[in-house]
Order: C-alpha cells, then sequence, then structure tokens
C-alpha cells in the first residue's frame, strides 16, 4: 500500500503541476490569453503570437516564453507527433509494468522515480492527444551565449537554446532518480564471484 501510495501521490501531484502551469502560462504569459485551436495547431499553421518573454528570475536566468513543441523533449524531431503518441503509450505501459514487478515494497526512490516518469509522460501525451502539440513555456538561460563565437547545429548561439515544460522536468529528473536507485541497488547487492 505504501509503495502504491508513494506512486499516485507523487504522479497526481506532478501531472496536475505541469498542467496547470501549462494552462496558466497559455492565458498569461502573452499580452492575451492564447486560444489553441487543435486542427490549426496539428497542421503546423498555428503558433503563438509573437510577445515579450516574462522574465522570472533575475540575472537572465529564467524567462516564461510560450513556444508548441511538435517534437520530443527539447524539441527533438519536430513533426513526429503519431510516432511520440505511441512512443509515450508504451513508456507509460513499461514504467507500470517496472513499477509491479520490478521494484521491491522499499524501494521509494524507484517509485518517485517511476511516478514522476509517468506524470511526465502522460502530462506531455494529454497535450499531443487534446491539443495538438506540446505546450512549452520555461527558457532557461535566455541571452546566455556559448563562448568563443561557438553555436549548436542550425546556428543558435545560446547556451541553453530550448524551451520546455515541467512534464519535461519530471521525465528527466525521475530517470535520474532510477539511475541513482540502479547504482544504490548494485552496491547494495553485489554480484558474487564465482572463481
Amino acid at each position: 500500500p505504501l509503495a502504491w501510495t508513494i506512486l499516485l501521490v507523487v504522479l497526481f501531484i506532478g501531472l496536475f503541476s505541469d498542467l496547470a502551469s501549462k494552462s496558466w502560462a497559455f492565458q498569461n504569459v502573452a499580452s492575451e490569453p492564447v486560444v489553441l485551436k487543435y486542427d490549426e495547431v496539428v497542421s503546423g499553421q498555428m503558433h503563438p503570437p509573437f510577445h515579450e518573454s516574462v522574465k522570472v528570475l533575475p540575472w537572465g536566468l529564467l524567462d516564461f516564453h510560450l513556444v508548441l513543441n511538435r517534437g520530443a523533449v527539447f524539441g527533438i524531431g519536430q513533426g513526429g507527433r503519431a510516432v511520440f503518441m505511441i512512443f509515450t503509450a508504451i513508456a507509460v505501459v513499461v514504467a507500470i509494468v517496472v513499477f509491479g514487478w520490478w521494484t521491491r515494497k522499499s524501494s521509494h526512490l524507484a517509485h518517485v522515480g517511476i511516478a514522476m516518469i509517468l506524470a511526465g509522460g502522460i502530462g506531455n501525451l494529454y497535450d499531443r492527444v487534446s491539443v495538438g502539440a506540446v505546450r512549452d513555456f520555461l527558457h532557461m538561460l535566455p541571452g546566455w551565449n556559448l563562448p568563443f563565437g561557438l553555436h549548436w547545429p542550425g546556428g543558435n548561439t545560446e547556451v541553453f537554446p530550448w524551451v520546455f515544460n515541467i512534464a519535461d522536468v519530471l521525465l528527466l529528473a525521475g530517470m535520474g532518480l532510477l539511475l541513482i536507485h540502479v547504482h544504490y541497488t548494485g552496491k547494495e547487492h553485489p554480484e558474487q564471484s564465482t572463481a
């Protein structure tokens, strides 16, 4: 029961935080609320209106800026909506299987990590199904440029040019927690030598 409680509470909090923050951002960041029309979003005809970024943290650490992402995390694979929907659905099933058959009842770190991955995956899947693209709005280190004239493929010179959302943070943090869990579980149960 404790494992299920951890999974469901973290999943609910993460999913609510993601969906509520995306809704808030698309209602408040631009000069007027952005109304997303599914057919226009899916066809690529609709983009958020031009708007000034909202500075959230000082020293250019974080801005709010609206973007519709038709790709995966950080905009990878633009236009592959159906593939990402199928992949996300499979990943959700795999995460539930891992939770049920791979973790122990005392593997609380793994339970939190799996719940975060589920929340992030379901949050972005919801956007792809109901909106037609993923709503992103977090822009970290805007205006910070790479040194020595370096640039990313495509010519962008910002240190971190991607706009993301809470779901992306949950996915990456959840994977990080699972890696930590696997690392420490391996130390607790080292393979016995056959020599």
